[in-house]
């Protein structure tokens, strides 16, 4: 049998990750044929394909997948040895989170506050659309992506949606807009609102929940990003429908009340991670966390 050639390996390994073989060209200095070549040829000893082209994108077959795990799992352990003969100390291990970019912020801290702060764990944070997202995680360059909806599933790309917090949304503003006694039904149809945009999941209740009143709110600001909806709660524009821990230190302070009289809705936060034979061994903690207090304002 012939032996194993871990250049192309690292070949391989170094496309699966970068996403796209143009690049990595570059990045290596070697023309698209000739990395190619490598490629194939670890396909042929492996007797699979790895990557699968839809468009001008490269995508990971299953089997890629798994060469994948395994070449991380190698390309790992030969860092550690070389860091452990160099008396180097403890490798760095790397946990790589994509976060939607309208997401509570004060949500992501409280997720990863376990590993913030740890000398042995570098926290590698990139923000964006969940489209974008899902590709990197599709192309196991993020470890796991965390979002307000469930992963979407195909045949392709398989992924495990964990459902970490479930709040209740809340109506919040300046002391003085509304009171904060009053009854839903009356807020709703005489206080100006702060929603999320369409197509969000609070706003899809709240768009069911006064359809169901039969009340027109006055909506003065339709808003895809908490922390905008909490400056212009903070700036008196109106009431801003928000989980209570995107405004927890406000609410916390006097800054801003919330309505006693809750509306019928619930937001839900998910940490989404491929399947994986290899996940990164940090997930296990974060994911086992009881979110439940973030919900309350601060004491």
């Amino acid at each position: 049998m012939a032996e194993f050639n871990y250049h192309h390996l690292r070949y391989f390994w170094a496309v699966a990750h970068d996403g796209n073989l143009t690049r990595t060209a570059e990045r290596l200095n070697l023309s698209q044929s000739a990395l190619s070549i490598q490629i194939k040829k670890l396909e042929q000893r492996l007797g699979f394909d790895l990557f699968e082209r839809r468009g001008r994108q490269l995508h990971l077959t299953e089997a890629g997948r798994i060469a994948l795990d395994h070449a991380d799992t190698i390309f790992a352990a030969g860092d550690d040895l070389i860091a452990t003969l160099r008396q180097t100390g403890r490798t760095r291990q790397a946990l790589r989170i994509g976060s939607l970019s309208t997401l509570s912020r004060n949500f992501q801290i409280a997720f990863l506050r376990p590993v913030l702060g740890r000398q042995d764990v570098e926290v590698i944070l990139r923000s964006g659309g969940m489209e974008d997202l899902m590709a990197g995680l599709a192309a196991l360059n993020l470890d796991v992506v965390l979002g307000n909806m469930p992963a979407p599933q195909d045949a392709a790309s398989r992924f495990v949606s964990h459902r970490i917090a479930d709040q209740p949304v809340g109506l919040v503003g300046v002391r003085g807009l509304f009171d904060p006694d009053a009854p839903l039904v009356d807020l709703v149809r005489n206080v100006p609102v702060i929603l999320p945009t369409v197509g969000n999941a609070a706003r899809i209740g709240f768009d069911a929940l006064t359809d169901r009143l039969d009340i027109s709110p006055q909506i003065v600001a339709e808003v895809d990003d908490m922390a905008m909806m909490r400056l212009l709660a903070r700036e008196g524009v109106g009431m801003a429908l928000v989980p209570p821990i995107v405004v927890r230190d406000e609410l916390a302070s006097g800054r801003l009340i919330e309505a006693r009289d809750h509306p019928p809705i619930s937001e839900q936060f998910y940490a989404i991670t491929p399947e994986r034979r290899f996940p990164n061994p940090l997930l296990a903690d974060l994911l086992a966390q009881d979110l439940a207090g973030i919900v309350e304002p601060a004491a």
